[in-house]
């Protein structure tokens, strides 16, 4: 069994594309089990706080279409 770091990444580059993709894509969902609870508390704290602006009437929202199109005019530049 390969147990250095090293050993491991140069096996992993010598795998053809399409394995590749496929060791990332694995070992980046590894990773989404470990939640950070500080984290996540702050982004339910987050949402709740832009949910609340949204029902109050404090912000206007802007229809994706339109934020789109803007994000294209700037782009073009």
């Amino acid at each position: 069994m390969v147990t250095n770091f090293k050993e491991i990444e140069n096996s992993a580059l010598k795998l053809d594309e399409k394995h590749r993709a496929e060791l990332a894509k694995r070992l980046l969902l590894s990773l989404e089990d470990q939640i950070d609870e500080d984290i996540e508390q702050a982004w339910i704290d987050e949402i709740n706080r832009r949910s609340k602006e949204v029902e109050s009437g404090q912000v206007t929202l802007i229809p994706a279409e339109q934020v789109i199109e803007k994000a294209r005019k700037i782009l073009r530049k």
